[in-house]
């Protein structure tokens, strides 16, 4: 899948993951069905109550997206799955706080802009097709009035502080896999201090 029509997809899903939320309560991470589901529906709600100041006040998204989603996403493991192993280990303490960090604003400033563009999705989730690991898959559909529903599937791992996200997959391709491919890409021409002057570039300050 080309990489435009990727992130043009991944925004889309977003809308049923960020959203400004009213006040809710801590979701579950005992069950690690209801634990998207309970972050997509407090979302959603946030949204609807929002809608109005959603296209002029960005950095209100950015805020809660951090409140509201990064508690439940395992940063550590996205980190080491996202770099290749050599540069994940042989770069320092330093440099693997600093690239969690600018990472998870890269992903949140990917899909952050589609918010603007909320349209009343909603997301139908199914139960685990096989028992629960120490990782799962939760499939979900992204429900519009306007196309066809759209396949996502959540990929959690079993911690000491119950189940986290730690990547997805739209329509079959991963999130992490994408954005693999393109740290792969400047990698190739530089080391880990190269990829984090470029993401510092791109992810910017709110």
């Amino acid at each position: 899948m080309p990489k435009n029509k990727f992130i043009l997809m991944f925004m889309t899903v977003m809308l049923g993951l960020l959203a400004i939320a009213v006040p809710v309560s801590a979701c579950p991470t005992g069950d690690p069905v209801a634990l998207p589901k309970c972050i997509a529906n407090n979302m959603i709600d946030g949204l609807k109550a929002n809608r109005a100041s959603l296209k002029t006040k960005p950095n209100v998204v950015y805020k809660l997206a951090y409140e509201y989603v990064v508690p439940y996403a395992n940063l550590d493991e996205m980190s080491k799955r996202v770099l290749p192993p050599r540069i994940w280990n042989s770069a320092t303490s330093y440099q693997q706080e600093e690239f969690k960090k600018l990472f998870t604003r890269t992903v949140i400033r990917t899909y952050a802009s589609a918010l603007s563009n909320y349209q009343d999705q909603t997301i139908q989730f199914f139960p685990l097709r096989t028992g629960q690991g120490n990782s799962v898959e939760v499939r979900s559909q992204i429900i519009s009035s306007s196309r066809e529903p759209i396949n996502v599937t959540y990929r959690l791992v079993r911690t000491t502080k119950g189940w986290q996200l730690y990547d997805m997959s739209v329509e079959g391709v991963s999130m992490l896999s994408s954005f693999r491919s393109q740290f792969a890409d400047i990698l190739s021409r530089g080391d880990m201090s190269s990829l984090l002057n470029r993401l510092s570039g791109h992810a910017g300050r709110y």
